[in-house]
């Protein structure tokens, strides 16, 4: 078939017109996204229970649904958070397990639970998926709450009008409801409870169909319709009738006012009340397509907006999609011509134009084949598709390099052409086979991290089978014609002088050099061991890091405060004015140093009731975003920006936790996340405050805070002696206490897409001191009333903020953040292990110990690289063996893929970057290339050994042989990728430790196995180990 398509004179044309027309056609359909499109893995069951403290959730709530789980199957993992008014469980799935069928099987165990308290909500069942906010669209003005709101729900209305958008989320408010404030002395002075107004509520406030009317001629329905579904209409509802003949009014026992829910769920966006659209897409649906509607449809806007309200687009994650196919669109060409540029040094434009042009005709057609895979434009594939630039022409370049050497020694062209493809087709052919065989296991990985880095083999795996398919059948088409057609190309003097010295340095030095190495071969080889283990130092020493993933500075700055749970809103409102005021004048201060003095900080936002650290809701947590110039623009680091306001806002008193930081958590999780089990609190909480004082004592580790932290304080309430002798009894004041002071839902119904809901409870002057709870009148059976304090007593207490249970057994977590360029995580860890977990472990034997987060995936992920890496390598042995028909030699090959390892180190070392997943990703990509330079070597020395020559002589004239090819491929894969090493931006520093390891690896690579291989047959020579030796006796017999 490679002679066919080489002599044919138009099928190799055809072909490749083919794989462009396909490649063309393919590119409007691909869908481009953030990050692939994982399926869900967890199952959400939350249970309201309106004014339960954490405790009774645990116990009422938490405790009943984990045993509810138990039997089922396919179960990973079963947290459970218990907290004020709320429990939610998490179950995990095991990986590969059926997420239908376990939902379907916890909604039937969770409906049979028949043990949830009276007042508790019914449960809600939901598969936690990941939907990507694609950008905000904040909306600011100086209006009332309602108004903004309903203002903000038009304009989600008119964004779900357009074609590609449906998913639209509105923040900063809270549920709508209506609330009747009931007043304490008009209730006495009417002789009425709080209970007594709800019953007449429920009673009177109706609307229910009440049959059909059967006249002559037709049928009329009958409704009766009293309800009341706005404030005023609710203050006319009539309660009772005077003894006079008067009505008494709900308006007439107190207010009844419209308002959101929760004061403290709102939002501010550069100081004005906000509302903030956060639009996701579906999992058809192209991130930048779009965010590109959304952009237009603001500039509509902008164009009618009333007077008064702005619109701002923040948060755009999809421009990250868009940053990085500019970068690709960019390297590839600087990639494409850098190739040009080093194939022209030894061969005609022509003939390096053909061989370079695999670089854009791979591509499309692994366009054509991500459709048929159903692979995405998202970050990780493009990982892949950069990491490509750099590798594929490989095979390109050795088939180009072996038809020039033929040609030049003098063969007809044809015949040339076809002998030098039919000579490294095995080698090329293996050289994929070993890549794939690496590449396959890869797409396995085990953990988070995985299911979504699997894409990555997918999409490199695309890109070499096309490239592997035009190297055969349509290059040396190209070649052919190319030679035929070959016109005297007068070459520059630079250019022949480069071959001069090039040769010259083949000829003499190389030839030299390899000699000496092959008659010291055992001590070459000794060194070489002994680099490779100093190499391995490195890491074993702790002088080269190991960390997950890279830290990135990004765009995005947040002050994350957590208050006392019972802090008044305008406390918290207090001190955020505060660091937004000193934010302000940080920004003003580094204005004027930035280009075009553009603003430092573009936008700031501040969040109420949110905080993403500490996992709470409440008036006493904030968080401060401030959106910054781009990381490529400005002149002010993050990290000086984040110093800088951390000592303007200083420390705030009574704080539970302050943290400024970036928002992101890597795919890796939290650098520190330590989690302790056991089910006593207060040894939990002991064994936690130990821990965090000795994490607090490295320099780098900031943000320490664990997750079991105080309650609001407490009134606890119980009966006296003698209570029930008056006519009272438990539930008598509890349910009498509720309805006061947490209030009692009397009433819900739809008012256009709102579900509103009715709310009775005291007014806020009759329960705002301890004086009033314990003089709060409590209704007895008979009518009477007697102060709280006559049949109960009030006893103070404080529970925890929230209580949570992993598996069964509570746990307490603590999280933290580690300055990479200060300090190393995994050190940090081990060193907190040895010196304070394993004491902790004996002096509580019930305490249990996981380290979660980075350590926890970074490892879990690590470990699957390196075990589909040994299986992969077991692959490339069997296909090695299969074409050497030995044993050994196949070995002797592989030995160059772990000496990669050695340049790979090092250019870490060199450039300062840590050893991360994607360096490890980067190395094992090597293993193709290294594989394909090895396999090429030692064919070239059997055949010399075949001509005659013996192993010593041959290996030397194979090194010499192939060097020009090891050095373009070399080169060429450098050129390919050296543009991403040098550039500055985000994206490309997410993914330059992974260049690193294949730019070094191949430079060290390249260079040992033109030493090292020779050496190492020789020696396999002279331990009569190789297959070549075992075959000349074999002649030599016959």
């Amino acid at each position: 078939m490679i002679a066919y398509f080489a002599r044919h004179p138009t099928a190799a044309n055809l072909l490749m017109l083919a794989i462009i027309v396909l490649g063309l056609s393919a590119l409007p359909q691909l869908k481009r996204e953030t990050f692939p499109e994982i399926a869900p893995s967890q199952i959400q069951v939350s249970v309201p229970y309106p004014g339960a403290n954490p405790e009774e959730s645990e116990l009422a709530l938490c405790v009943p649904l984990e045993e509810a789980m138990d039997g089922l199957s396919d179960i990973e993992q079963i947290s459970c958070e218990a907290r004020e008014s709320m429990a939610k469980m998490v179950v995990e799935i095991q990986e590969g397990g059926d997420i239908t069928r376990l939902m379907s099987d916890v909604k039937t165990e969770v409906d049979a639970i028949d043990t949830f308290p009276d007042k508790a909500e019914s449960p809600v069942i939901k598969e936690l998926g990941r939907t990507e906010s694609l950008i905000t669209l904040a909306i600011s003005a100086d209006l009332p709450a309602a108004e903004l709101k309903d203002y903000a729900e038009s304009v989600k209305r008119k964004l779900q009008r357009l074609p590609d958008i449906s998913l639209v989320e509105i923040h900063g408010f809270s549920d709508r409801q209506l609330r009747v404030e009931l007043s304490l002395s008009l209730l006495r002075q009417y002789g009425l409870s709080i209970n007594d107004v709800v019953s007449h509520i429920e009673r009177q406030n109706i609307k229910l169909p009440a049959g059909n009317l059967e006249t002559k001629g037709k049928t009329l329905q009958i409704r009766f319709d009293q309800q009341g579904v706005t404030a005023k209409e609710l203050g006319e509802l009539v309660i009772a009738s005077t003894q006079s003949g008067g009505q008494l009014k709900l308006k007439d026992l107190g207010q009844v006012i419209e308002r959101f829910e929760l004061d403290e769920a709102k939002v501010e966006f550069n100081g004005k009340p906000a509302a903030l659209l956060k639009i996701k897409k579906t999992k058809a649906q192209d991130a930048l397509d779009l965010v590109e509607q959304v952009y237009q449809f603001v500039e509509r806007e902008r164009q009618q907006i009333p007077a008064g309200i702005e619109m701002a687009l923040t948060s755009d994650q999809a421009k990250i999609v868009s940053d990085r196919l500019t970068m690709l669109s960019t390297n590839s060409w600087q990639g494409f011509l850098l190739v040009f540029a080093v194939m022209w040094l030894f061969f005609t434009w022509r003939y390096s134009f053909w061989v370079s042009m695999g670089l854009p005709i791979s591509f499309l057609g692994a366009f054509w084949l991500m459709t048929v895979l159903g692979v995405s434009i998202n970050m990780i594939s493009m990982v892949g598709m950069l990491m490509a630039i750099g590798i594929l022409m490989d095979d390109a370049i050795v088939i180009a390099e072996s038809i020039a050497s033929h040609v030049e020694r003098g063969e007809d062209i044809d015949e040339g052409v076809i002998k030098g493809v039919k000579q490294v087709a095995p080698g090329v052919l293996s050289s994929f086979l070993t890549t794939a065989s690496v590449f396959v296991g890869l797409a396995f990985i085990a953990g988070d991290i995985g299911q979504i880095m699997k894409v990555f083999p997918q999409m490199l795996l695309a890109v070499l089978v096309v490239s592997l398919v035009e190297a055969f059948l349509i290059l040396p088409n190209h070649l052919l014609h190319s030679l035929h057609n070959k016109q005297e190309e007068m070459a520059s003097g630079f250019k022949v002088r480069f071959n001069q010295r090039f040769e010259r340095f083949r000829t003499e030095v190389l030839v030299e050099w390899v000699e000496r190495a092959v008659t010291y071969r055992y001590a070459t080889v000794g060194a070489v061991l002994a680099v490779f283990f100093l190499s391995i130092s490195l890491m074993a020493g702790g002088f080269l890091k190991f960390k997950a993933f890279p830290e990135l500075e990004g765009d995005i700055l947040e002050m994350r405060l957590l208050m006392p749970q019972g802090t008044p809103l305008y406390e918290t409102e207090q001190l955020v004015t505060r660091a937004v005021h000193e934010l302000n004048e940080l920004n003003q201060e580094f204005t004027p140093a930035q280009p075009q003095q553009q603003a430092l900080v573009q936008n700031v936002i501040v969040e109420y009731n949110s905080n993403q650290d500490a996992g709470e809701e409440g008036t006493h947590v904030a968080t401060v975003r401030a959106d910054l110039l781009t990381a490529e623009t400005r002149n002010t680091s993050l990290l000086e920006l984040q110093d800088r306001w951390r000592n303007a806002v200083g420390e705030i008193p009574g704080a539970l936790a302050l943290a400024f930081k970036q928002p992101a958590v890597g795919p890796a999780g939290r650098a520190i996340e330590i989690r302790l089990y056991g089910n006593d609190l207060a040894m939990l909480s002991s064994a936690s405050f130990a821990i965090q004082q000795a994490l607090a004592e490295y320099d780098g580790v900031q943000n320490l805070m664990d997750d079991l932290r105080p309650g609001k304080e407490e009134w606890l309430v119980r009966l006296l002696p003698g209570a029930m002798s008056l006519g009272v009894d438990g539930a008598t004041i509890a349910n009498q206490l509720r309805t006061a002071f947490f209030g009692q839902k009397a009433d819900e119904f739809q008012r256009g897409d709102e579900t509103i809901e009715l709310d009775v409870r005291l007014r806020k002057e009759d329960k705002s001191s301890w004086w009033q709870l314990q003089n709060y009148p409590i209704t007895l059976a008979d009518g009477r009333q007697l102060p709280l304090s006559a049949v109960a007593e009030l006893i103070p207490a404080r529970g925890y903020a929230r209580i949570n249970r992993v598996d069964g057994q509570r746990s307490v977590t603590i999280i933290g953040d580690v300055d990479a360029a200060i300090a190393n995580t995994g050190e940090i860890i081990a060193a907190v292990d040895k010196a304070v977990v394993a004491p902790l472990l004996i002096e509580y034997p019930s305490l249990s110990v996981s380290y979660e987060g980075e350590v926890k995936e970074g490892g879990s992920t690590g470990a699957s690289i390196g075990k589909k890496f040994l299986m992969g390598l077991v692959g490339v042995f069997i296909i090695l063996s299969f074409q050497f028909r030995s044993y050994m030699e196949p070995v002797m090959v592989m030995l160059a893929i772990p000496l990669a390892l050695i340049g790979a180190l090092w250019g870490h070392v060199l450039l300062g970057y840590d050893f991360t997943i994607p360096s490890m990703m980067g190395f094992v990509s090597l293993a193709g290339i290294v594989v394909n330079d090895s396999i090429l070597l030692v064919t070239y020395i059997k055949e010399h050994q075949k001509q005659g020559l013996d192993a010593h002589q041959a290996a030397v004239q194979a090194a010499r042989e192939r060097f020009r090819a090891v050095f373009i491929t070399t080169a060429t894969t450098v050129a390919g990728m050296l543009p991403l090493l040098l550039e500055t931006s985000l994206q490309a520093q997410i993914l330059q430790p992974l260049v690193v390891s294949l730019l070094f690896g191949i430079a060290a690579s390249s260079f040992l196995v033109l030493f090292i291989l020779p050496c190492l047959y020789v020696i396999l020579e002279d331990r009569g180990l190789a297959a070549q030796h075992h075959l000349n006796e074999l002649q030599a017999k016959t």
